[in-house]
């Protein structure tokens, strides 16, 4: 069993991440051409260090865990398969099979806030669960946006050991933090360095390259009500809808601090329906 790890950009210094803070934000939120950059280039940079001039064995690309909704990660991960794929079909390899790791447990704090010690003890009683027999002989690639602490990466490992996985692994990161005088909080400084407020989210959800994600819903769900209905008069019905399947799909009415803004949500498509039923649509 091999355990490679390997990043594309290490941050050392908070003035130069060597990728746009702006870009990084959007892509947090969902803006899929952003994700599609940031895949594809990670897609080149791990088969420059990693596949070429090698004989690549069958990978199986896992994306960051996730419940119902998919992470931001999920994106990216998809534009680095596509990538990779061309590669790997060009050059007579394998192409890669994908499957999941699921999550049993969603929480509303703000991961990218936390210490490591708040992120451990956050993450800690969460599990996750993946299907061992699909593995058997082949090469993992665990694929995540950002390295901060390494908390999320002990809890892959804690599955691995849990599973008994003896897999060749890759660890993959767009970023990593490398500098440990640098706080964690670092992380939400680029998640929040284009989204200032729930009225930036409008240029990147009106978009045709959005894909909804956990960040955007948990962002929106949790936003103070009279920002949030101001917010929502200028939505579509059609991102609505999605919004609140996506919600519930997540558990997310049983949480308190949503409720609110969820029930507002129900009426919201509730009434729209009726009036439309009223005036024969």
């Amino acid at each position: 069993m091999m355990t490679t790890t390997y990043s594309l950009h290490k941050i050392t210094d908070t003035s130069q991440f060597g990728f746009c803070p702006d870009d990084y934000s959007r892509f947090k939120f969902g803006d899929d051409l952003v994700a599609e950059k940031f895949g594809a280039t990670l897609a080149d940079g791990f088969i420059e260090q990693h596949l070429k001039g090698r004989t690549v064995p069958q990978l199986v690309v896992v994306s960051s865990p996730y419940a119902f909704i998919p992470t931001a990660t999920f994106s990216m991960k998809n534009h680095f398969v596509f990538r990779l794929n061309r590669w790997l079909a060009a050059n007579g390899h394998p192409i890669v099979q994908e499957t999941k790791v699921h999550r049993t447990i969603t929480y509303k704090e703000d991961y990218g806030e936390l210490d490591a010690e708040q992120r451990l003890k956050l993450i800690g009683n969460d599990s996750f669960h993946i299907d061992r027999e699909f593995l058997a002989g082949k090469t993992i690639v665990f694929l995540d946006d950002i390295r901060i602490t390494g908390g999320h990466e002990r809890m892959i490992l804690k599955m691995v050991d849990a599973y008994g996985l003896t897999n060749d692994m890759y660890l993959l990161y767009y970023a990593e933090l490398q500098n440990s005088s640098i706080h964690p909080n670092i992380e939400n400084y680029l998640n929040y360095h284009f989204v200032k407020s729930i009225f930036h989210l409008e240029k990147i959800i009106q978009d045709e390259r959005f894909a909804i994600n956990t960040r955007i819903v948990k962002y929106i769900l949790n936003y103070d009500f009279d920002s949030f209905c101001i917010f929502l008069q200028n939505q579509s019905d059609q991102f609505i809808n999605i919004l609140y399947d996506m919600a519930i799909g997540n558990g997310y009415h049983t949480i308190e601090v949503y409720q609110q803004n969820l029930q507002y949500i129900n009426h919201y498509i509730f009434h729209r329906k009726h009036k439309s039923i009223q005036h024969g649509n």
